[in-house]
């Protein structure tokens, strides 16, 4: 027997951070680990593949944390009901290092290692993806959140379902902001700089046609490099075609990367809209009073309405002394994912498939979820502006006022 991998994890030093206490909280599997938790007789075994190291690791915290909470809710109530009894739930994750051939890895692990009954996804469209096939290959029932609907939609699987927004909806959102300014705060010269990945393409193309919808032309249009270490070229780039706003799309390390430079060549926006890596704790710790007027987007907001909204917003913050634009979204993914096991009464895939494609999802913190027949449920994109730590909510409609962003050296 191979002797137990022991997970080498470096600990930012913030000890309160989010990551550094969702992984206490959690069962971290190593690949081929001699501790193999097996799903045993009496317990429900849920699998996770999740960015618990790499460039994602800042979203993948978020997740994890969301997750065990939706898990330990349930547990308190004495776990799912099954066959006319309570059956305890356990939450198992293996790293998929931000990469998407470790996702298969992970997901192999998980389904032929650690005989998980089911899985909750990873983050992004490209990772999910990966993960989305190594479960119709084993049956296995995954149910997905951030994923773009174009990507997963034309595979037609049937082994996962998928709630998350739609770019072209997403992509509109900062040209609604701009319109609601006063003109002489409305960008002239925008610039787009979205990653180099097919996540990166799809929004990409989104914001080209919002742009043409609302009447506007990119200033810089260019494919970004991801994981590189120089952004000047970039920068100087953006500074000659006087760019006065930029729409980001990119990892949080890349983006936090971007700013760094921007600040270091004295080079500023006043408005800055990032997609995928503005909005993590990570971001905000990571540059401290330079991430304030930032705008992020976000796939939830503890306002909400919605039955328990509130409360994992305050959970959070009580724990973490900080606020979270996405908690919800991972949260509702397992409230889904549980409810359909109830539902089906089986952990067996094509049960809770069934039990999910064309039905409606009313009790979960990010509202009511209308999946179609194919497995799909829309939910609204939402944007933030980063101010003394805090997400402060700018669309849909808030009390909060933009910001725009006066030059470093007026900060």
């Amino acid at each position: 027997m191979q002797q137990e991998e022991e997970m080498n994890i470096q600990q930012p030093r913030n000890r309160r951070s989010v990551l550094s206490m969702a992984l206490a909280a959690i069962t971290l599997v190593a690949p081929m680990s001699i501790n193999q938790a097996m799903a045993a007789d009496g317990e429900i075994v849920i699998g996770a593949p999740i960015s618990v190291t790499g460039p994602m690791a800042g979203d993948g915290a978020e997740q994890v944390w969301a997750y065990e909470q939706a898990i330990a809710d349930v547990n308190a109530a004495g776990g799912l009901m099954l066959d006319g009894k309570r059956v305890p739930v356990r939450l198992i994750i293996a790293d998929d290092e931000s990469a998407e051939g470790k996702v298969t890895s992970a997901m192999e692990n998980l389904i032929k290692a650690q005989d998980v009954d089911v899985l909750l996804s990873t983050h992004s469209g490209p990772m999910n993806l990966a993960g989305a096939i190594v479960a119709e290959k084993y049956k296995k029932f995954y149910m997905i959140t951030t994923a773009f609907p174009f990507e997963w939609q034309p595979y037609g699987f049937k082994h996962s379902a998928l709630f998350f927004f739609h770019p072209g909806p997403g992509s509109e959102v900062p040209f609604e902001i701009w319109a609601g300014l006063p003109e002489d705060q409305r960008p002239k010269r925008p610039a787009l700089v979205v990653e180099d990945t097919p996540d990166g393409a799809g929004f990409g193309a989104g914001f080209v046609a919002a742009a043409a919808k609302y009447g506007y032309e990119y200033s810089v249009n260019d494919p970004w490099a991801v994981g590189a270490t120089d952004y000047s070229a970039l920068i100087t780039k953006l500074k000659a075609a006087e760019a006065d706003a930029m729409l980001v799309f990119g990892s949080p390390a890349d983006t936090i990367t971007l700013v760094r430079q921007m600040k270091e060549l004295g080079f500023s926006v006043p408005y800055f809209h990032g997609w995928k890596g503005t909005w993590t704790g990570e971001f905000a710790d990571a540059l401290g009073p330079d991430s304030d007027y930032i705008l992020t987007d976000g796939f939830w907001s503890s306002s909400y309405p919605y039955k328990g909204a509130k409360e994992l917003g305050e959970r959070f913050e009580a724990e973490f002394g900080r606020d979270s634009v996405t908690i919800g979204a991972f949260y509702a993914n397992a409230q889904v994912l549980l409810q359909a096991i109830e539902r089906a009464g089986s952990t067996e895939s094509a049960a809770i498939g069934a039990a999910i494609r064309g039905q409606v999802f009313d009790d979960t913190v990010v509202g009511p979820l209308n999946f179609d027949d194919s497995g799909f449920a829309l939910i609204p994109s939402v944007a933030t502006q980063w101010w003394e730590g805090r997400h402060q909510l700018l669309y849909p409609a808030a009390d909060w006022v933009y910001r725009p962003a006066p030059v470093w050296d007026a900060r």
